[in-house]
């Protein structure tokens, strides 16, 4: 049976590199700068599964033996029973994470593919808000805050990619310690409209999980 271990910004970054390949055959004559393109792409995705050494490992270095689309839709659909989903998580659990929010508005759980999910992410219009919900150290976080539409594209500070978005500003809940009763603080980003898009373009968490971070404390 196949143990999952390929989450959702790792898949997409495996992608990206398989693309790279299969765009550097199209485009460089030159055997040697090819050749590099291809230890480039299987260095940088075994090295994000430093502990795989079985034959997972070899699964993931065929990256660098693409020649074809049809054998990178071969290679990704390989990738397919070792994708991790998104935790299980429940409305009730949602609720629980914004306890304030007695008329929150929830995602529609049923209609998400939890593979390609990294973090939820959904928008309330009727009261100007966006909600973060992320799985980590064993548990779920949940942050909300203000959102802005800019009308503009520009690049997302979580999938680092060109996309329409939005100004989300959240509290921090960090307090100094001699914080005064009326203390306030704001924490924020431009972050992707649409979370399809921005899970689908995540390769790395680590912008996330720092702004989570700053406004958790």
């Amino acid at each position: 049976m196949c143990k999952p271990f390929i989450r959702n910004h790792h898949y997409n970054f495996i992608k990206n590199q398989a693309d790279y390949v299969l765009h550097a055959l199209r485009t460089v004559g030159d055997r040697k700068v090819l050749e590099a393109v291809r230890y480039s792409a299987q260095t940088k995705v075994t090295e994000l599964f430093p502990d795989v050494q079985d034959d997972r490992r070899a699964m993931l270095e065929s990256v660098a033996n693409l020649q074809t689309a049809e054998e990178q839709h071969k290679f990704l659909q390989a990738l397919e029973p070792y994708r991790v989903e998104f935790p299980p998580i429940t409305e009730a659990q949602i609720r629980k994470l914004f306890p304030k929010n007695k008329k929150l508005k929830l995602p529609d759980l049923v209609q998400i593919d939890f593979r390609n999910v990294s973090y939820l992410n959904w928008i309330d219009i009727s009261t100007n808000k966006m909600f973060i919900v992320y799985h980590t150290d064993g548990q779920f976080v949940g942050i909300e805050g203000r959102y802005t539409a800019t009308n503009k594209k520009s690049y997302c500070f979580a999938c680092n990619r060109y996309e329409r978005l939005a100004l989300f500003s959240a509290v921090s809940k960090k307090r100094p310690a001699n914080a005064s009763p009326d203390y306030y603080k704001a924490v924020g980003n431009y972050i992707c409209m649409d979370g399809h898009d921005c899970n689908k373009n995540m390769t790395d968490v680590s912008s996330l999980e720092q702004f989570i971070r700053a406004v958790l404390g």
